[in-house]
């Protein structure tokens, strides 16, 4: 049976968001930016939702006097995205 998707994973944005913390240890606003192509304002909504989710950890400090957003990846982003992942493959069967 098929199991059900995550919705929160299942946009397009905030599944290549996901994808890409999980291979780093954090990743700035720009980086996340530049490898998604999002706009800023889309980009800002989205990261908003996987923080209140719990899926990632902001952290808003200066570098310089730039205001810097970095993002990380938590436990439970991990675990969902490691389910959201096996879900998919019940769809294709494997």
């Amino acid at each position: 049976m098929f199991k059900s998707l995550d919705p929160l994973l299942h946009s397009q944005l905030r599944l290549a968001i996901v994808s890409l913390l999980i291979s780093v240890e954090s990743a700035d606003f720009t980086f996340i930016k530049e490898k998604t192509g999002a706009t800023a304002g889309n980009l800002s909504v989205q990261i908003d939702k996987l923080e209140k989710a719990g899926y990632i950890k902001v952290k808003k400090s200066f570098k310089g006097k730039r205001p810097l957003t970095t993002c990380s990846i938590t436990k439970k982003g991990s675990a969902a995205f490691e389910e959201y992942v096996n879900h998919l493959k019940s769809y294709i069967g494997k």
